[in-house]
């Protein structure tokens, strides 16, 4: 599949739940209101969905929500999608996660294919990561890190850099990662979705964070790719790797290989854009995928080139009015 532009989509990232068991500050309003479960993809569907976007070439698929692991019965959705990965047809398929559930899954995850997972992280701190996400206790996600690495799944912690919260942080999370063996991805902060905070205030530019982690590490840049937009350092004294996700100061548009399937069978093109794509219903109106075929394409055809987020005081209203967790994080 290639869009417009030439670029060659071959990463789908697929919410499954717009749920969440927290309610980040820059991500969730405290009183959110979910999605009728009717409204959502069965997880028969979603296979359905998924297995159509590999027959056209994708090559990574990423589980995301909400939180993925809080909707019912998602397990068997990793282990049907397994058989992609057995076949050759599919080169991994991950998640990403909040680490609640991890101690009960991770062994599952890796049975099915798994074989790495990012786990949002934004401090290592308790009191503040209950500050964070409102009511999260972080004992429950290190509990699930270390199911994960004990099952052999190979972790990343992603944090939001959020100005005046964490920003204190972050030599302590490089370090601590560095000892885990964990990578470490720093993402600046996304104007999705109303929230009770202005998100002026919380953004922080990822090349002032470099900046200030370079007074202490060695940071040298290199070719690692993930699949995904963050762009990697490796850092000299620990040999971990570092990347930094920049939608704001440094968009990554021009190497976009990425579309987003919403829980309720909308299809994005672009994180940053409002046009979307109805998949639920080609799906829903023929036992055979060539409808479901045709809307994809059609949908590639009209990624567009970049995305429209902005952060100034001027422009305070969300770049786009959904939330991250209906797009998939």
């Amino acid at each position: 599949m290639l869009d417009p532009f030439g670029r060659a989509v071959t990463y789908l990232r697929v919410s499954v739940t717009d749920r969440c068991d927290l309610r980040c500050v820059y991500c969730m309003s405290e009183d959110m209101a979910f999605l009728p479960k009717r409204e959502l993809l069965s997880l028969e569907e979603l296979d359905r969905v998924c297995s159509a976007f590999v027959s056209l070439g994708v090559r990574k698929i990423r589980i995301t929500g909400g939180e993925p692991l809080v909707r019912r019965d998602v397990l068997t959705l990793f282990q049907n999608l397994g058989r992609h990965l057995e076949t050759g047809a599919l080169d991994e398929l991950t998640l990403t996660t909040n680490g609640n559930h991890l101690a009960k899954h991770a062994e599952t995850l890796r049975k099915a294919g798994v074989r790495r997972i990012n786990v949002s992280l934004d401090t290592l701190d308790a009191e503040r990561f209950r500050a964070i996400t409102r009511w999260g206790k972080i004992e429950t996600v290190f509990e699930g890190i270390r199911a994960a690495k004990a099952a052999g799944l190979k972790v990343k912690i992603n944090t939001v850099a959020l100005k005046g919260v964490n920003e204190d942080e972050f030599d302590g999370m490089l370090a601590w990662c560095g000892d885990e063996g964990f990578d470490w991805t720093l993402i600046e902060t996304m104007p999705m979705g109303e929230i009770e905070d202005d998100r002026m205030d919380q953004y922080l530019s990822l090349t002032e964070v470099r900046r200030r982690l370079e007074g202490r590490w060695t940071l040298r840049d290199n070719d690692h790719r993930s699949g995904g937009p963050a762009r990697y350092v490796t850092v000299a004294e620990t040999g971990g790797r570092v990347g930094f996700i920049t939608p704001l100061s440094h968009n990554f548009c021009e190497s976009c290989n990425r579309v987003r399937l919403t829980c309720t069978g909308k299809l994005y093109m672009c994180l940053g854009q409002d046009d979307q794509a109805d998949l639920r219903a080609p799906v829903r109106a023929s036992e055979g995928d060539e409808p479901l075929l045709q809307a994809i394409h059609e949908a590639i055809g009209r990624k567009p080139e970049g995305h429209d987020f902005v952060i100034e005081r001027r422009n305070a209203v969300p770049g786009v009015r959904r939330h991250m967790s209906v797009t998939g994080g």
